[in-house]
């Protein structure tokens, strides 16, 4: 035999049956990788519920959170068992209350003393905090800025509340009703950094008028703000927006230097955590659905 005797083809020449061969080792890599199963929305379902609970902590500490009204201070405006959403966000950007909005804020001196608070169990405190359940803790009003700092206010007995020697009219205080007829009050000047809250149902509402003599003096610091009221969300059939009134827009009423002076349950707020909890699971799903198909085209796209 002679030695280095060729095979019967040229060196670089494709026998049918390697090609044959070279395709089935590719269909079998393909196949592999196409037989491998996807993983199930079971599987998914614990991404998806870390993702939704992560947004809606993000969505309840700066966007926006869900209030459940508990009392009448607020009629006609907002009922009792009204959830309202606050806008939680533009605060962050610096944005002070205006007069005429309805605002919620923490309790600033004691206002809701001796309100029962109830004491929750380890798995409310862990959902209150994702905002999955409302907060047992957390004392919040809600009542209508009135003045800010730097206004001058005042309503005597009888007469409209008058800011900046501007009378309001006030279309939204509770029928019947008086302006302040029950505690009337000023002149006063709201300090800097301050704001003068009123509850639109006057003869029940343990508002600024009657914590004068505490250490702030019926004064709301602008820091205990957590933010305004701009929509009541639920029941649907009193959705409706909460915007600022046209009193509050009138010529004149922002001339704070040339103001001059002019010769009963407290609102409690109970947090809701459905509103975050609700978007940041809205927002959770296209991104399990995004990784999904990342995983998916990984796995065919060889």
């Amino acid at each position: 035999m002679a030695v280095g005797a060729r095979s019967g083809r040229d060196e670089g020449e494709e026998r049918p049956d390697d090609a044959v061969e070279r395709e089935t080792e590719t269909g079998a890599e393909d196949g592999g990788a196409a037989a491998q199963p996807q993983r199930s929305f079971w599987k998914e379902l614990p991404l998806l519920i870390g993702i939704a609970l992560l947004l809606a902590l993000l969505i309840k500490t700066f966007l926006v959170q869900a209030f459940s009204i508990p009392s009448d201070s607020m009629q006609n405006t907002l009922q009792r068992g009204d959830r309202v959403l606050v806008d939680k966000l533009t605060p962050w950007f610096g944005s002070e209350p205006e007069r005429g909005e309805v605002v919620v804020f923490h309790d600033p001196a004691s206002w809701l003393a001796g309100e029962p608070t109830p004491e929750p169990n380890f798995v409310q405190t862990i959902l209150s905090k994702i905002g999955l359940m409302p907060s047992a803790d957390e004392k919040d009003l809600i009542k209508r800025t009135i003045a800010v700092g730097g206004d001058t206010v005042e309503c005597k007995k009888g007469g409209p509340v008058v800011v900046n020697g501007k009378a309001l009219d006030e279309p939204y205080i509770y029928p019947g009703n008086t302006a302040c007829d029950d505690a009337p009050f000023g002149p006063i000047t709201v300090p800097k950094g301050k704001i003068w809250v009123m509850g639109d149902h006057r003869q029940n509402s343990q508002d600024s008028r009657y914590h004068m003599q505490d250490s702030t003096q019926g004064f709301v610091p602008v820091d205990k703000v957590v933010g305004r009221a701009v929509v009541v969300a639920w029941p649907l059939t009193r959705w409706a927006t909460l915007p600022v009134p046209d009193t509050f827009d009138q010529p004149g009423i922002n001339h704070q230097a040339a103001a001059t002076a002019l010769g009963l349950g407290a609102s409690g707020l109970a947090p809701v955590g459905l509103g975050p909890a609700a978007l940041g699971l809205t927002g959770a799903v296209p991104v399990v659905m995004w990784r999904r198909r990342r995983l998916t085209n990984g796995r065919t796209a060889r």
